[in-house]
């Protein structure tokens, strides 16, 4: 996995490129809980979870089936203060973007990202990232090779696309 601060990138990118008018601090902050809410489920292996199971870590809550529950949670929960498309989209795709960037690692067992339909686990065929290892005392030891490839293939595309969707922005006080 990335570190668990880098899978906030992307909803951090789309709301620096969106705008705090279309992405106000409240949809903000639920999808970065959502992009590293996912994670979570290492607390399964307290409980006896395998690793290869869709319980486990990389399991469900990677999936896009999880990431639309997501979404249809925020919709309803933030229904009073924004229209419930913009926070389901916004909330699901950050939910989303945790099992696609996990899917970019180089290490692990692979993403049960289609589950419920099943419980087979991807990744892609190119894999730029340095998996993040759950064990602190592993993680500090490669902390440099991992924070030089988040940098490189998370940060740098994420200001990208908020450079993106900030250029096509219609003007301050233009309708849309």
């Amino acid at each position: 996995m990335p570190t668990i601060i880098s899978h906030a990138a992307v909803p951090l990118a789309i709301r620096a490129g969106l705008g705090r008018r279309r992405v106000p601090p409240s949809l903000l902050l639920a999808g970065i809980a959502a992009s590293m809410l996912p994670d979570g489920d290492v607390i399964l292996f307290r409980f006896g979870a395998a690793y290869d199971s869709a319980w486990a870590h990389r399991g469900f809550s990677h999936s896009i089936g999880f990431a639309i529950m997501l979404g249809i949670l925020a919709a309803a929960l933030l229904r009073r203060a924004l229209p419930p498309a913009l926070a389901f989209g916004f909330v699901a795709c950050s939910a989303a973007s945790h099992g696609l960037l996990d899917m970019l690692t180089n290490g692990g067992h692979g993403v049960a990202i289609l589950w419920p339909a099943t419980d087979h686990r991807y990744f892609f065929d190119w894999r730029p990232i340095q998996v993040s290892p759950l064990a602190a005392n592993r993680f500090f030891a490669r902390v440099a090779s991992i924070a030089e490839t988040e940098l490189l293939w998370i940060w740098t595309p994420a200001a990208i696309v908020a450079l993106a969707l900030r250029a096509n922005r219609p003007p301050q006080g233009a309708t849309t």
